[in-house]
């Protein structure tokens, strides 16, 4: 039990009014491990926070720090520190002033206190700064000063609830970079609250996805994008084709699925009865692309296992070597594709030119609907 740093078991929160905010929340972190909670608004990943750092009340379940139930430890005496979005600084206080005041209230002795604040203040750049006043410094600097600020009193867990949302995109970036390498440098446990998918997918270790208060799934962050395990985190992560149908068969090579465009071939996640309702997930950067004039079916469909549809080029769209491509499959039904412009022919494709478009089994998921 004590091997993990922090365990929420079976934690749940229903507001006074009787609506719930968190259901059964069950997850295990392991000591230095970089966590990720990432959802749509609403779907209870600041409330889950807060219940770890104490701001808010658990109705039901166990939260455990290094073995130890915090329930009822008020938050000033829970091993964590929490960062906040818009960083919460005293701005009448210097920086020096803002880091050390998490000391100041563990009467901490000046020069044991003194020599902690110089040490966090050299680690994350902020010397210079030390002495000048909070309201004059910039996004970056403030959110430098937030971190050192909860991590001298070296927390167990540091919690950070979109601690990035108010810097602009390159900023954003490196922070990202800085804020990853530091917490692999002092082998400190984050848990880290986002709604942007590319924070989550770029710096964690595992990705918490949450929807309507509940645990969708976890895992690391590849597997997460490769490997959806349900129908709100295939539509949530990346940008996935999916096509509804039943399944025919589990044999090796793959699961077949019965779709309105025909028989396709994917990997099987979880347990699906032969009949069952499933969806073949398939990632944007899964597709090639062929020119219809250009490829054979038959030899298409043997290099793709049949997975190959006929489509129209509507859109194509190129951001330095990138391309997003939107193929038209039907009346009603079009097709995302990303990659490399070399991979997706880009010189060849027109909008409005025929195509082949087509995907290898084990890069495709099928899932219970």
């Amino acid at each position: 039990m004590a091997d993990n740093d922090l365990e929420l078991i079976n934690v749940g929160k229903v507001y006074d009014n009787g609506t719930p905010a968190v259901i059964d929340f069950d997850l295990r972190v392991a000591k230095g491990e970089f966590i990720a909670f990432l959802g749509p608004s609403g779907c209870g990943k600041t409330t889950t926070l807060r219940m770890i750092a104490g701001f808010e009340s658990i109705s039901s379940g166990d939260v455990r720090i290094r073995g130890q139930r915090i329930n009822d430890i008020p938050p000033e005496r829970r091993p964590t520190s929490m960062i906040f979005q818009n960083y919460a600084l005293f701005p009448h206080m210097t920086v020096r002033r803002n880091v050390q005041f998490g000391l100041d209230v563990k009467r901490m002795g000046r020069a044991e206190r003194d020599a902690k604040v110089d040490r966090i203040l050299a680690t994350l750049d902020l010397t210079a700064i030390a002495d000048k006043r909070t309201d004059r410094l910039s996004g970056g600097q403030r959110q430098r000063i937030a971190l050192a600020r909860g991590l001298v009193v070296e927390p167990d867990i540091l919690l950070l609830d979109e601690p990035l949302g108010a810097l602009d995109a390159n900023l954003r970036k490196a922070i990202q970079a800085e804020l990853k390498l530091l917490q692999r440098t002092l082998g400190i446990t984050f848990v880290f609250v986002t709604h942007a998918q590319s924070e989550a997918l770029t710096m964690s270790d595992r990705v918490v996805v949450m929807n309507q208060g509940r645990i969708e799934q976890v895992s690391a962050p590849y597997e997460l994008y490769t490997r959806p395990r349900t129908p709100f985190v295939a539509q949530f992560i990346g940008r996935n084709t999916i096509f509804d149908g039943t399944l025919l068969s589990t044999e090796v090579p793959g699961a077949i699925v019965e779709t309105q465009f025909g028989s396709f071939t994917g990997q099987l996640a979880g347990n699906s009865n032969l009949g069952a309702l499933v969806k073949l997930v398939v990632p944007s950067e899964a597709f090639d692309v062929h020119p219809a004039d250009g490829g054979d079916e038959n030899a298409l469909a043997a290099i793709y296992q049949g997975n190959i549809l006929p489509g129209t080029v509507e859109r194509r769209d190129v951001v330095g070597h990138l391309v997003q491509m939107v193929v038209r499959i039907d009346d009603h039904r079009s097709v995302t594709l990303e990659g490399h412009v070399e991979k997706l022919r880009i010189a060849a494709l027109d909008p409005g030119s025929s195509v082949w478009i087509g995907w290898r089994a084990p890069e495709a998921t099928v899932i219970a609907a």
